[in-house]
């Protein structure tokens, strides 16, 4: 009885292997199981930051800071968002030149998409900003083409022309022409306001609005396009096509009055 009693396993005993086994199976699972897809998120936004911290090192830290805090050659960078980085560098803006003059141009772009997406991801680690905008947000997809027609002669024909091909500004700024500019780009610039230009957050133009006018420039811009008045004189605006009437149209009723004017003093000599 006494050996039998030795051998008798103690009441925990089942309950001790049980927590043990539980243990080392949700040890092994955490290791070995894929990580959910916030976790993957999360580790390819911090490994998108550490590259373009090094980007920005090389291109951008000269001007604007080594924390994007500006300088006496760049402004600051905190909180101007992933979409100001997207448009301003994949339109060849910046990196900008020692030497541009008043403004900014547009360049051949130096960096690759991926490269720009981390230098972005770094710099709205800065501060919050408007995030790049996706293809639903600047798409066709349900826009309103007369409403855009609208909102682009109220907000923006002042300085671009009412069909978009640019214009003059003061001391030797301009407008640049919205011809063959990605939508994106358009909507990156409304967002973020490069350079001279106001920006129109989604209290001023909302997202519906953004995608209105969008789709207005796409249409009176596309190769399929017709002008109803006929002769649109490169779409410059009633400023040309009202000089083109003044030269051409009362020059030639001068010329023609004239002429009249000849004949009739000859028939009269004769």
């Amino acid at each position: 009885m006494k050996k039998l009693s030795a051998r008798r396993r103690h009441p925990m005993a089942a309950l001790v292997v049980l927590l043990l086994a539980l243990a080392c199976t949700g040890g092994l699972y955490a290791a070995f199981a894929p990580a959910s897809k916030a976790q993957a998120d999360e580790t390819a936004q911090s490994l998108a930051i550490d590259e373009g911290k090094k980007l920005y090192a090389v291109g951008c830290a000269s001007c604007h800071g080594t924390g994007g805090q500006g300088g006496s050659d760049g402004p600051s960078l905190v909180g101007v968002g992933a979409a100001a980085v997207d448009f301003q560098v994949s339109t060849g803006r910046m990196p900008a030149a020692t030497s541009q003059g008043v403004q900014v141009p547009q360049k051949k772009n130096i960096y690759t998409q991926a490269e720009i997406d981390q230098l972005a991801a770094y710099i709205a680690s800065f501060g919050a900003g408007p995030n790049v905008p996706t293809e639903a947000q600047y798409g066709p997809e349900g826009a309103d083409i007369a409403k855009g027609g609208d909102l682009f002669r109220t907000n923006c024909a002042q300085c671009h022309n009412f069909t978009g091909k640019g214009g003059a500004l003061t001391r030797g700024k301009y407008a640049p022409s919205l011809e063959d500019v990605d939508p994106k780009h358009i909507y990156e610039a409304m967002q973020t306001g490069p350079q001279n230009m106001p920006s129109f957050p989604d209290t001023t133009l909302s997202e519906q609005n953004k995608k209105d006018i969008i789709a207005y420039l796409d249409a009176v811009n596309s190769s399929d396009s017709e002008s109803p008045g006929g002769l649109e004189l490169g779409g410059l605006g009633p400023v040309s096509e009202g000089l083109f009437g003044w030269i051409f149209g009362l020059g030639g009723l001068i010329a023609v009055a004239v002429w009249v004017a000849a004949r009739t003093a000859k028939a009269k000599k004769s």
